[in-house]
C-alpha cells in the first residue's frame, strides 16, 4: 500500500511540476510569446477554479447525505454561462474599461471611487472566504490521513494543514507577487491552474469508470444498485433546490477568486463565447459520477466511513494505490488553485484598499516623497497572503476540522453574494449610491456573521449556548438561527434569506434617500451604459503637478521601463519631440487608469489628486472638480437632442393645426355650398314644372321652360355624379380599364368634353410631341384632363385667358399652365382637398370636388396630381406612373 511519505513525495513532485509549467508561462509572457496563453480553452480551464476541494471531495459526500441536493452546486453556474453571458459580457467589459483589479475595485469604482466601500468589501470578502481556505486546508488533511498508517503521527490533520498552508504560500507568493502587471494578469498562475483543471478531471473520470465498470458490474447494474440505494429514498425540498441553486450562481459572480479569473485575468471578451458552453460541459463531467461513487461507498466501506473521502477511500479499499494517487493529485489540485487564485485575490484587495491607503495617509507629503511605492505594495500584498492563509488555518483549528466540506463551503457562499445586491444595482441602476451600497453591505455582513459565520465557528466557541437557545438578552426573536421569529428554517436558507433581504432592503432605500454625487454620477453613467461609452471618467483639471514629477511617481509604482513607455508613447500622440508630454486633462485620465491596473481606482484616483492638486485631496473637493464634466457628460448632448425633437414637433404641431383650421373653413362652406347647389337647381325645376302644368303658355315658351328643367337636372346629376365617385374613389372600389392608349388622343377626347366652345380661352399645345402611346384608363385620366381645363376656364383672370398643355418626357408628365394671377400659398395646401374651393363660388359654379376627385382618380392609377407653386399662373402637373412613363419615352408612335 501507498505510505503517507510515498505520497508526499508524490505531492512534492507534482508541485515541482506544476512550478515549470508556471515559470514556463511566465517566461513566455515576458517574452511576448503569449498567444496560446490566451486562448479560450485556457481561460474556460480556468474557471475550473470554481471546482474546489468541495465539490471533488464534498460533492460525493454531499450525494451521500443528501442525495441528488449536490446537483445544486453544478446547476447554479451552468444556468450563468448558458442564460446571463450577457451579465458577464458586461462584467468584463466594465473590467476592461475601469482596469478593475478585484471585486472590491468594482464596487469602490462605481459607487464614486470610494475608499471607504473597497475597504467594506475587502473585509467581507477575507471573512466570507476564510472559511473556504479552512475548507481546502482540511480536505487535503483529510486526503493525507487516508494514505496515513496506525500510529503515523506524521499524518496529524493540523500538522498537514499548517504546512500545506505555508508550502501554498510560497508557491502563491512566488508567482502571483513577483511584479505589478498593469493588467493584474498572472499567466503562471492560471497556466498552473489549466493543468490542474486537466488532473482534477481525469482523475474523478477515472475513478467513476473503475467504479461502475469495475466495482458495479457495468452501467444497467449501477443503475439498480442506486435505486436500491438509501440515496434513492432522500426526499428533495424544493426550497432547498432553488434556494442552493440561486446562492451557488450568485457565488459564481461574487467569489473573489472566479471574479479574478472571469473579469481580471480575461484576455478577450471574445473567450466568454467558448466559456458559455464548454465550463457547464466541464461541470457536467465533474458530476457526472458523483452518485455512483457515493452509492458504491456506502455499500462497500464500513460504516462510518467518512463520505468526503470516498473518492479515495474506495481504490485504496480495492488495492489500486496508482488511481488513489491520482485521486489524491485531483483533490490536492482542487485546493490548491482555489487556494493559489483566493489569496491573490484577497491580497490584490486588501493591499490596495487597505494598506495602501493607510500608507499613504500617514505620510503627510504624499505621493511625492512616498519612496519605493513599487516595493511597498509588492511586500504588503505578499504579508496579505501570508496572513490569509494564516485566518484560514486558525478557522479550521477553532472549528475543529471535523464538519462535512459542504457545510462549510455554505457558509462561504453566504457570506460573499452579500456582495451582489451592489454590484448588480451599480451595473444596472444609475440612480444607487454609495450611501445606499455601504448600509446595504454592512446590515448583509453583520447578519451573516450573527446567523452563520459565528455559529459555525464550533459550539459555544464564539456565541454562547444560551444566546443560540434563548437570544442575546433574552430577546428569542434575535437568536442567530430564528430571527425575527423564523423558526424551522435551513440554516443556510435562514442566513441567506434574511442577510439578503435586509441588504437588498436597505440599499434600495437608502440610495432613494440619497443623491449620487458628480463622481458618482459619473461612474454610474459609464458603469450602466459600459456598452455606450469607451471613454474613461473625466473631471482632472491642469495641476500643480509636471510630467517629471508625475514620471516619478509612476515609476515607483509601475517600474522605469513600463512607466518610460507610457510617457514616451503620450508624448508620440500630442506630437512632441521629447518623453515627457503636456500634463493634459486627458493625459492625466489615461495615467489614472494605468495606475489602477496596479494600485486599484480607488487608491489611483487618491495619489493622482495629492499630485495634481499639490495636496492631499478631499473627497468633497474631488466632487467639485468633476461636478462641471459630469454635468457636461450626462446631460448636455441628451438635451440639445430632446430641444431639437421638441421643436421639430411644434413646428409639425403648427403645421397640422394650420391645415385643420383651414379645412375646417372649407368644410363648413362645403355643407352650405353644397345645400345651395342642390336647392337651387330643385327650386327651379319644381317653379317652372308648375309653370308648364298650369298650361296655357305659348309653344316657344313651353320649349324654353322645358329646356331649364333639363339643365337644371342634368346640373343637380352632375352634381349627385362627383360625390359619389368620389366615395367610390376613396373607398378604393370600382375597376380600371388599363390599356395601350395614345395621349394625343385622350387630351382630344378631353378638350372636346370641357371645351366644346373655348369662349376666348386661347389654347397652346404641341400634338406632334404628344403623339406617344401610354398604358392607363383612358376614361379615368380624361376625367382628371377635363377637370383641370375646367378649372383654368372659370379660373384664368387674365386679359386674354390662355392654356398651355406640354408633355414633358423626362419625368413623364402633363402639364396645365394658364396666364391667370395664380393659386394664392395660403390655398395652395388644401386645394386638393375635398371641402375645398377657392373663394369665389359665384364665379367657380362648383362644389370643389374637381381637385380631389383628380387626387384619388391618380392615386389609383399610381400616379399624381400637385400644384406647382412659384411659376407664372397657375400650373398643375399629372405624373403617370412609372411604368406608364417609361413607354412615353421609350415607345413614341406616329399618329
Amino acid at each position: 500500500m501507498l505510505g503517507f511519505n510515498g505520497l508526499v513525495g508524490i505531492a512534492l513532485l507534482y508541485v515541482a511540476f506544476l512550478f515549470g509549467v508556471a515559470f514556463a508561462a511566465e517566461r513566455r509572457a515576458a517574452q511576448g510569446r503569449d498567444g496560446w496563453l490566451r486562448s479560450p480553452w485556457i481561460y474556460t480551464l480556468s474557471l475550473s477554479i470554481y471546482c474546489t476541494a468541495w465539490t471533488f471531495y464534498g460533492a460525493v459526500g454531499y450525494a451521500a447525505r443528501s442525495g441528488l441536493e449536490y446537483l445544486t452546486i453544478y446547476l447554479g453556474p451552468s444556468l450563468v454561462m448558458l442564460g446571463w453571458w450577457w451579465l458577464l459580457r458586461k462584467l468584463v467589459r466594465v473590467g476592461r474599461a475601469q482596469r478593475i483589479t478585484s471585486i472590491a475595485d468594482l464596487i469602490s469604482s462605481r459607487f464614486g471611487k470610494s475608499t471607504l466601500l473597497g475597504v467594506i468589501v475587502t473585509l467581507l470578502a477575507v471573512v466570507g472566504v476564510t472559511p473556504y481556505i479552512a475548507l481546502q486546508l482540511q480536505s487535503i488533511a483529510q486526503s493525507l490521513d487516508v494514505f496515513a498508517g496506525p500510529g503515523d503521527t506524521a499524518a496529524d490533520g493540523g500538522s498537514v494543514a499548517l504546512w500545506s498552508a505555508i508550502g501554498l504560500a510560497l508557491f502563491t507568493i512566488l508567482f502571483g507577487t513577483r511584479n505589478l502587471d498593469a493588467n493584474e494578469r498572472h499567466h503562471g498562475i492560471v497556466m498552473a491552474i489549466a493543468v490542474e483543471a486537466v488532473v482534477k478531471i481525469g482523475a474523478l473520470l477515472a475513478v467513476g469508470i473503475f467504479v461502475v465498470w469495475d466495482l458495479g458490474g457495468g452501467p444497467s447494474a449501477m443503475l439498480e444498485r442506486i435505486d436500491a440505494s438509501p440515496i434513492a429514498a432522500w426526499e428533495q425540498s424544493g426550497g432547498r433546490w432553488i434556494g442552493f441553486t440561486l446562492l451557488s450562481a450568485a457565488a459564481l459572480l461574487c467569489l473573489p477568486r472566479m471574479f479574478q479569473v472571469l473579469v481580471v485575468e480575461n484576455a478577450d471578451e471574445s473567450h466568454l463565447g467558448t466559456a458559455s458552453w464548454a465550463f457547464p460541459l466541464y461541470l457536467l463531467l465533474m458530476s457526472l459520477f458523483v452518485v455512483p461513487i457515493a452509492v458504491m461507498g456506502l455499500e462497500r466501506l464500513p460504516d462510518g466511513s467518512n463520505p468526503d473521502m470516498f473518492v479515495l477511500t474506495l481504490p485504496l479499499a480495492e488495492g489500486r494505490d496508482g488511481l488513489a494517487a491520482w485521486a489524491f493529485l485531483g483533490g490536492f489540485s482542487s485546493a490548491a488553485s482555489m487556494v493559489m487564485v483566493a489569496t491573490i485575490a484577497l491580497a490584490t484587495m486588501v493591499s490596495n484598499h487597505i494598506v495602501v491607503p493607510l500608507w499613504l495617509h500617514a505620510r503627510a507629503q504624499g505621493a511625492v516623497m512616498s519612496g519605493d511605492v513599487r516595493g511597498m505594495v509588492l511586500i504588503s500584498r505578499r504579508l496579505s497572503i501570508l496572513g490569509v492563509l494564516g485566518l484560514g488555518y486558525l478557522y479550521f483549528r477553532l472549528s475543529g476540522g471535523g464538519a462535512a466540506l459542504a457545510s462549510i463551503g455554505l457558509v462561504a457562499f453566504v457570506g460573499v453574494v452579500q456582495v451582489l445586491p451592489a454590484m448588480l444595482g451599480g451595473l444596472f441602476w444609475r440612480g444607487a449610491t454609495r450611501n445606499g451600497a455601504a448600509a446595504g453591505l454592512v446590515i448583509g455582513f453583520a447578519v451573516w456573521l450573527w446567523s452563520m459565520f459565528l455559529p459555525s465557528v464550533g459550539d459555544g466557541t464564539a456565541i454562547p449556548a444560551a444566546v443560540m437557545t434563548q437570544g442575546p438578552f433574552g430577546l428569542a426573536w434575535l437568536r442567530p438561527q430564528a430571527l425575527f421569529g423564523a423558526e424551522g428554517l435551513d440554516p443556510v436558507l435562514h442566513a441567506a434569506l434574511w442577510s439578503l433581504v435586509l441588504n437588498s432592503m436597505a440599499f434600495v432605500a437608502v440610495s432613494l434617500a440619497s443623491f449620487p454625487g458628480p463622481v458618482e454620477r459619473l461612474q454610474g453613467a459609464q458603469f450602466v451604459g459600459v456598452f455606450d461609452h469607451s471613454g474613461g471618467p473625466g473631471g482632472w483639471a491642469r495641476g500643480a503637478a509636471d510630467a517629471e514629477t508625475l514620471l516619478v511617481m509612476a515609476q515607483r509604482i509601475l517600474g522605469s521601463a513600463e512607466a518610460q513607455a507610457i510617457f514616451a508613447g503620450a508624448a508620440a500622440a500630442q506630437g512632441r519631440d521629447g518623453a515627457l508630454p503636456d500634463v493634459t486633462p486627458e493625459f492625466i485620465r489615461a495615467l489614472e487608469r494605468e495606475l489602477a491596473g496596479s494600485v486599484g481606482a480607488a487608491t489611483a484616483h487618491a495619489m493622482i489628486g495629492q499630485m495634481t492638486e499639490g495636496a492631499s485631496v478631499t473627497v468633497e473637493e474631488l466632487i467639485a472638480v468633476a461636478d462641471e464634466t459630469a454635468q457636461i457628460m450626462e446631460y448636455s448632448g441628451r438635451l440639445e437632442q430632446k430641444s431639437a425633437e421638441l421643436e421639430r414637433t411644434a413646428m409639425a404641431l403648427r403645421e397640422a393645426n394650420a391645415n385643420l383650421t383651414a379645412l375646417s373653413v372649407q368644410k363648413d362652406g362645403f355643407l352650405s355650398q353644397v345645400s345651395h347647389e342642390l336647392r337651387t337647381p330643385m327650386t327651379s325645376i319644381r317653379a317652372f314644372a308648375e309653370i308648364l302644368r298650369e298650361g296655357g303658355l305659348a309653344p316657344d315658351e313651353q320649349a324654353r321652360f322645358a329646356a331649364i328643367i333639363g339643365d337644371e337636372a342634368g346640373r343637380l346629376t352632375r352634381l349627385l355624379d362627383d360625390l359619389l365617385d368620389l366615395a367610390v374613389l376613396e373607398a378604393g372600389q370600382g375597376r380600371l380599364d388599363l390599356r395601350r392608349v395614345v395621349l394625343a388622343e385622350v387630351l382630344d377626347r378631353a378638350l372636346a368634353a370641357a371645351l366644346p366652345d373655348p369662349g376666348g380661352l386661347r389654347l397652346l399645345r404641341d400634338r406632334a410631341a404628344e403623339a406617344v402611346e401610354i398604358e392607363t384608363d383612358p376614361d379615368r385620366l380624361a376625367q382628371v384632363f377635363i377637370n383641370l381645363i375646367a378649372n383654368a376656364r372659370k379660373y384664368c383672370d387674365a386679359a386674354e385667358p390662355e392654356l398651355r398643355i406640354v408633355w414633358r418626357p423626362e419625368p413623364g408628365a402633363v402639364d396645365f399652365i394658364d396666364n391667370g394671377s395664380g393659386i394664392p400659398a395660403e390655398q395652395g395646401r388644401v386645394i386638393f382637398e375635398k371641402f375645398s374651393r377657392l373663394s369665389d363660388p359665384g364665379r367657380a359654379g362648383g362644389a370643389g370636388l374637381g381637385l380631389a376627385i383628380c387626387r384619388e382618380i391618380m392615386t389609383r392609377l399610381g400616379g399624381a396630381v400637385r400644384h406647382l407653386p412659384g411659376s407664372e399662373g397657375t400650373t398643375f402637373r399629372v405624373e403617370l406612373p412609372r411604368n406608364a412613363a417609361a413607354l412615353a419615352i421609350d415607345q413614341p408612335v406616329a399618329v
